[in-house]
C-alpha cells in the first residue's frame, strides 16, 4: 500500500473520532459493553413499589464521576406523545457502579429513554436500540407489593417455649412424640416444668415445657406495646417434637398447642389489635408419624401412598435413614416426593386451608430441598395468589438468591444475607467498605422486594444476636450477664436493623437482653423466663424502636440511599426526600463524617441514639459518638432547595424527540473508549509502517 494512501486513511480515522470525542451530544444505545446498564424486563431496574413506578439505571463509576445529572424522559401518553422529565438520584454506591433511582406515579403503559449531562456539558441520550429506540412497559405485568407488610415489627415465636397459657393440654405431646415411632432408639420424650434445666440431649427436639395459643394470645397486649405488627409462628400442625417440622398431618392443628377454637380466638384477638399472622408450612418432608408413611410402612407396596415416598428398601425400620429418602441424612424426616401431583396437590390446598383459616401469610421451610422446587413453587404462587393476592410468601432461603424473588416464586426470602451484613459490621467488621457490602445486597433485589424484606438477624436456627455480639451464654452461673460493650453493640444493631426497608422481626426474647447459644445445649430455645433475666434497658430500648418504626412514614417505604463512608461510619437515608437520615460508628471512638453535598441543607433533629450519646453537627461534618448509631430527621430550612427536591417533575413538553442523527455521533459509551484506544494505537503503527516504507 502507498504510504500517502496509507497516512490519508489513518488521519480520517483520527479525525472523525476527534470529532466524535469533542462533540456536545452523543447517543448511546444500551447493550452488553456500554458502561450504562438498564433492563425493563428485570425487576432489578423497573418495578412497583409504595405505589410507584421506580426505575433504575447502573452507571459504570468511571462515567459516573463525571455525571452532572440524569433524568428519565417519559411518554405518558403513547397516543399523544406527552414526555415528561423526572431526575434521578444516586442509590447506591458499589465497588465499580453507582446507581441511580427516579419514580414517577403509576400509569398503565408507557415508553421512555434517559439523558445524562456530563460535568463538562456533554449530553448523553440513552435508547434502548438503533431498531426499538424507546423502552417501554406494561404496569399490569408488573407484579404489586403485599402493601400491608412493612410498617410496623414482626416477632417470631416458638410456641412450646414461649408461654404455656393452658397446662390442661401439656401431656398431649407426650402422645404424640416421634421417639415413639423411632424404632432405632430406646429414647423417650419428656415433660418439664418452665423452669426446669435443659435436658443435654432432649432439649432441642423431644423435651416440652408447655407454651401454648393461649399462652401468645395472653401476651398480645405485651407484643403491641413492643410495635409489632405481624407474628410468625413456627410449626403449629400435628408433629412428634418440640420444634414441630416432622408434621404428620398438614391439616390438624396439635392438641398440646390448643384447639381449633384457641386457634381462632388467637387469630382475632390479633386481629384486633392489627397484628397480622403467618404460619410455618413444611412442604419438603415428614414426620415418622404421618399418616401416609405410616401407611407405607405397614403396607408396603401396597399402600396407596407408596409413591409419596422414596423407598430404598422394605420392609424398613423407621428411623434408618439408609432405608428411605429422608432430609439431609435425618431418618426421622422422611422426603416426600413433591413430583407426585397427588403430593403437590395435599400439601398447596393445605396452605389454602390455613389461610382460609385466617392467617395472613406463610413462611416456607427448606424449600430449595424438594425434589422440584422451581415447578412446585411456580404453581405454588399462582395458586395462592389467585385465592389470596395479599398473602405474604417467604421463603427460607440463607444465602443472596435474587431469582427466587425477582419474577421468582416468594415475595421475600428470609433474609440471613442481609442480617448478617449487619452483624459482621456491629460486631466491628467492614469498617471501611460497609457502603459497598450493603449497597452490593440491594442492587441485587427489586425496590418492590427489598420493601417487603423479612429482615432477621437470628432465629430458632441460629445462636441469640447477643451472643454473636459478645455477650455470652445464657445458662451461665448465676443467669446472664453480657458485657457493657455487648449491650452497646446489640443497640447499635437494632437501631441499623429496624430502619431499613421491610420489616425488622424480632427473636422472641432478643428484646429482653437475653443470649443463647445454640452449641450449648440448645439454650436459644430456652423457655423465656418472663419474671426473671430481663434487661430494662434493652427492652426499653426496642419499645422506642417499636415506636420509631411505626410512627414515621420514611421508615414504612421501599427506598434506602446509601452514601459513601469509611473509618466505621455506614450513612444512609430512608425515605424519597431523604427524610430520614441515620449515621452509624462501628468503632470504640467517636469519629467525624462530613455529610454529601446534598444533606447538608438541612437541620437535623435528633430522634434517637442507641448510646444515648448526642452526635455533635458542625457545618456539615458530624461527630458520631463510639458504638453509636443515631436516626435524625429533617428539618427544612430553605424552601426552595426543598421544592427542587420535592418536585419530581421538572419539565413538560409534547415534541418527540429526534431520533435521527448523524452516524458519527450513533456511538455508545464503549465505542467512545473504543475510538480513543484506536487513537493511542493508530499513532505508533503509522510510524511503524513510514519507517519501514522509507527503509
Amino acid at each position: 500500500m502507498n504510504i500517502r494512501v496509507l497516512s490519508t486513511l489513518v488521519l480520517i480515522i483520527l479525525l472523525s473520532n476527534l470529532i466524535t470525542l469533542n462533540s456536545s451530544s452523543q447517543i448511546v444505545y444500551i447493550d452488553k459493553y456500554t458502561l450504562i446498564q438498564h433492563n425493563p424486563s428485570d425487576p432489578v431496574y423497573l418495578s412497583i413499589a409504595d405505589t410507584l413506578l421506580i426505575w433504575r439505571v447502573f452507571i459504570d463509576r468511571s462515567l459516573a464521576s463525571q455525571v452532572e445529572s440524569l433524568s428519565i424522559m417519559l411518554n405518558t401518553n403513547p397516543q399523544g406523545k406527552s414526555w415528561i422529565s423526572i431526575p434521578l438520584k444516586p442509590q447506591l454506591h458499589l465497588s465499580n457502579t453507582v446507581v441511580y433511582y427516579g419514580y414517577y406515579s403509576i400509569i398503565n403503559t408507557g415508553e421512555y429513554y434517559f439523558i445524562i449531562t456530563l460535568k463538562n456539558n456533554t449530553q448523553l441520550t440513552i435508547y434502548k436500540s438503533q431498531v426499538e429506540p424507546f423502552f417501554s412497559f406494561n404496569a399490569l405485568n408488573i407484579p404489586s407489593q403485599v402493601e400491608w407488610f412493612k410498617y410496623g415489627v414482626g416477632y417470631q415465636i416458638f410456641p412450646d417455649r414461649f408461654y404455656n397459657g393452658d397446662p390442661g393440654n401439656d401431656h398431649y405431646a407426650l402422645i404424640y412424640d416421634a421417639l415413639l415411632y423411632d424404632n432405632t432408639t430406646n429414647a423417650k420424650p419428656i415433660l418439664s416444668k418452665w423452669s426446669d434445666p435443659p435436658d443435654k440431649y432432649l432439649h432441642c427436639c423431644h423435651q416440652y415445657f408447655g407454651g401454648d395459643l393461649r399462652g401468645i394470645t395472653m401476651k398480645l397486649d405485651y407484643l403491641k406495646e413492643l410495635g409489632v405488627r405481624v407474628i410468625y409462628l413456627n410449626p403449629i400442625f400435628l408433629c412428634g417434637s418440640a420444634h414441630c417440622y416432622d408434621t404428620y398431618d398438614h391439616y390438624k392443628l396439635h392438641p398440646r398447642l390448643g384447639t381449633m377454637e384457641d386457634l381462632k380466638t388467637f387469630l382475632e384477638e390479633a386481629h384486633k389489635r392489627g397484628i397480622k399472622v403467618i404460619f410455618d408450612f413444611v412442604p419438603g418432608h415428614v414426620g415418622l408419624g404421618h399418616f401416609a408413611f405410616q401407611d407405607v410402612y405397614v403396607n408396603g407396596p401396597k399402600s396407596r401412598y407408596w409413591n409419596w415416598f422414596t423407598i430404598k428398601r422394605w420392609p424398613f425400620t423407621p428411623g434408618n435413614g439408609n432405608d428411605y429418602r429422608c432430609w439431609w441424612g435425618f431418618g426421622s424426616l422422611p422426603q416426600l416426593n413433591t413430583t407426585v401431583p397427588e403430593v403437590k396437590e395435599y400439601l398447596i390446598n393445605a396452605v389454602l386451608y390455613w389461610l382460609e383459616q385466617g392467617f395472613d401469610g406463610v413462611r416456607i421451610d427448606t424449600p430449595l430441598d424438594l425434589l422440584n422446587p422451581r415447578e412446585f413453587f411456580a404453581e405454588f404462587r399462582t395458586r395462592v395468589k389467585s385465592r389470596f393476592p395479599d398473602a405474604y410468601i417467604v421463603g427460607e432461603i440463607w444465602e443472596l438468591k435474587p431469582e427466587w424473588v425477582n419474577n421468582g416464586p416468594f415475595d421475600t426470602l428470609m433474609n440471613y444475607a442481609l442480617g448478617n451484613i449487619i452483624i459482621e459490621y456491629s460486631k466491628g467488621g467492614y469498617s471501611d467498605n460497609i457502603d459497598n457490602v450493603l449497597s452490593h445486597y440491594y442492587s441485587v433485589y427489586s425496590v418492590a422486594a427489598v420493601g417487603m424484606g423479612f429482615n432477621l438477624v437470628d432465629s430458632h436456627d441460629t445462636d441469640r444476636v447477643l451472643t454473636m455480639l459478645g455477650g455470652g451464654i445464657l445458662l451461665a452461673p448465676g443467669g446472664p450477664n453480657p458485657p457493657r460493650e455487648a449491650i452497646d453493640r446489640l443497640k447499635l444493631l437494632s437501631v441499623i436493623q429496624f430502619t431499613q426497608p421491610g420489616l425488622p422481626v424480632i427473636y422472641m426474647g432478643d428484646e429482653l437482653g437475653l443470649p443463647g447459644a445454640k452449641w450449648n445445649k440448645e439454650e436459644h430455645r430456652y423457655p423465656i423466663q418472663w419474671d426473671k433475666w430481663v434487661n430494662i434497658e434493652v427492652l426499653e430500648h426496642y419499645k422506642k424502636l417499636g415506636e420509631i418504626k411505626n410512627n414515621y412514614s420514611a421508615l414504612h417505604t421501599s427506598i434506602i440511599r446509601i452514601f459513601e463512608s469509611s473509618n466505621g461510619v455506614l450513612a444512609y437515608t430512608r425515605g424519597y426526600q431523604d427524610e430520614i437520615l441515620v449515621l452509624a460508628n462501628n468503632g470504640k471512638t467517636q469519629v467525624n463524617y462530613t455529610l454529601p453535598s446534598e444533606l447538608r441543607n438541612y437541620n437535623w433533629r435528633l430522634v434517637y441514639s442507641s448510646s444515648g450519646q448526642q452526635p455533635v453537627v458542625n457545618e456539615g461534618v458530624v461527630t458520631i459518638p463510639p458504638l453509636t448509631a443515631v436516626i435524625l430527621e429533617k428539618q427544612i430550612v430553605n424552601q426552595t432547595t426543598t421544592t427542587q427536591q420535592t418536585n419530581t417533575t421538572i419539565s413538560t413538553h409534547t415534541s418527540t424527540p429526534n431520533t435521527t442523527t448523524p452516524a458519527t455521533v450513533n456511538r455508545g459509551i464503549g465505542d467512545i473508549v473504543i475510538s480513543a484506544t484506536l487513537i493511542i494505537v493508530t499513532i505508533p503503527v503509522l510510524i511503524y509502517l513510514a519507517r519501514r516504507f522509507k527503509k
